[in-house]
């Protein structure tokens, strides 16, 4: 939660001094401070770590959704540029503080908790659902990636600063924090290291274009973060893994 918060507080301060237009400052900050945990980073933990890193990433999932949804999506409705001081105040949408994958989550933990005993024939269902969720995640990937022309990708300032907080600053928060923990002798597992330093690098939320066309936001400049973010990972992900062992001990 520190490496997010840290985020949060870089990006804003970035947006005040760039002086980022209305319309992009709440993509330009959700950029830098939440990561595309579901549809990427999900499949490539368990590609890189395996079934056995599920726990830890849960740790990340759970804390980059809560950001998402309670403090980012704040920051994109406040960002409507069509909005007036004379606006209605807007209702809060429990939708949007608790989005379905945050409470099955919750539910499971509770069922686990309570030990409430599941049918073999649900367990089974839920376990071939499951098992599919990787494949489905890349095969979006795929295809939001072929609808994305390479000609339409712009480099402009915002998102090349964009860019940089979401691939050096939120893994150098995470990294700076796990460092002071193991200096101050609060030692996490590798795996839970791992796992962190990854997901903090992951690309832009997906879901980032949608969010800024409901509050007229630029969904061209979203779409673009968006692109130029998976893009660039594929070539991010190797140097993560290059670095790891001099950073993990």
């Amino acid at each position: 939660m520190g490496g997010v918060a840290i985020a949060y507080i870089v990006a804003i301060v970035l947006a005040k001094v760039l002086k980022v237009r209305p319309g992009r400052r709440g993509t330009f900050i959700n950029t830098i401070a939440n990561a595309n945990t579901i549809f990427i980073g999900l499949p490539l933990n368990i590609a890189l770590f395996g079934e056995n890193s599920m726990p830890y990433f849960l740790v990340y999932y759970v804390t980059n959704t809560v950001s998402t949804w309670v403090v980012g999506i704040f920051f994109i409705k406040a960002d409507d540029p069509t909005k007036t001081s004379n606006s209605k105040t807007q209702h809060l949408n429990i939708k949007q503080i608790l989005p379905a994958p945050l409470i099955g989550f919750f539910v499971a933990i509770l069922f686990l908790i309570v030990g409430i005993p599941i049918p073999s024939f649900i367990d089974q269902t839920f376990t071939y659902v499951g098992n599919i969720v990787t494949p489905l995640a890349l095969l979006y990937i795929g295809i939001m990636l072929f609808n994305s022309k390479l000609s339409s990708i712009r480099f402009d300032r915002d998102t090349i600063v964009a860019l940089l907080g979401r691939f050096i600053l939120s893994p150098l928060a995470i990294i700076g924090l796990l460092l002071l923990g193991g200096y101050l002798g609060h030692g996490l597992s590798v795996g839970l290291k791992e796992t962190l330093i990854v997901q903090s690098a992951t690309p832009a939320l997906a879901i980032l274009p949608v969010l800024a066309a409901s509050s007229h936001g630029d969904t061209q400049y979203a779409t673009n973060v968006v692109t130029t973010s998976t893009l660039l990972f594929v070539f991010i992900i190797p140097i993560i893994m290059f670095i790891m062992p001099y950073i993990i001990h």
